[in-house]
């Protein structure tokens, strides 16, 4: 049983082997029936959109985050990113401080990352779904062993990347890829 997500063409291509892999197909599995119970953000149509707005070719930047807010309205498929006009999580708030500080610029109105990620920034969660309410509730389902393909994906296809490991649990996987 293959279960194809829909993603960017070169990410299929790249990851096409996780698709197939049996972790994936339990992570699959997993979800559906994790969405029986519980609400699971980001919404089923944003998991992939890190991957849908920064193609892999295009990929100069990577950050990597924990896993997707789980507040409602907040998880918005790219990591420390939220929706225009949703308030800004703590994280996203601490960002844009450094880089008020950093730049001498005024503090961002708007917490939509998606521009950083059509300019190369690759915004990816280790694990990239989440229970509400529940912080790192589904570290252990599978997403790491999928985001270390990417993360190998990358390092393999593309020259020069930037890795960005902010927190912990992300700089953990800095271990994985050496």
């Amino acid at each position: 049983m293959t279960i194809i997500p829909k993603i960017h063409e070169s990410w299929l291509t790249a990851l096409s082997q996780e698709f197939k892999a049996e972790y994936f197909i339990k992570l699959k599995k997993t979800l559906l029936l994790e969405k029986q119970e519980y609400n699971i953000f980001p919404p089923s149509s944003l998991i992939f959109e890190a991957y849908n707005t920064t193609p892999l070719s295009q990929v100069r930047v990577v950050i990597i985050g924990q896993d997707p807010y789980h507040g409602l309205n907040q998880a918005n498929g790219l990591c420390f990113s939220v929706s225009n006009g949703i308030q800004h999580p703590p994280s996203l708030q601490n960002i844009f401080k450094e880089l008020v500080k950093e730049f001498n610029s005024s503090y961002p109105i708007n917490g939509d990352l998606t521009p950083w990620a059509k300019q190369g920034v690759l915004l990816l969660n280790a694990t990239l779904t989440v229970r509400s309410g529940e912080a790192n509730s589904h570290k252990d389902i599978g997403w790491q062993k999928f985001t270390d393909a990417t993360i190998k994906a990358v390092s393999e296809n593309n020259k020069g990347v930037i890795f960005l490991l902010w927190g912990g649990f992300a700089k953990k996987k800095s271990k994985t890829n050496r």
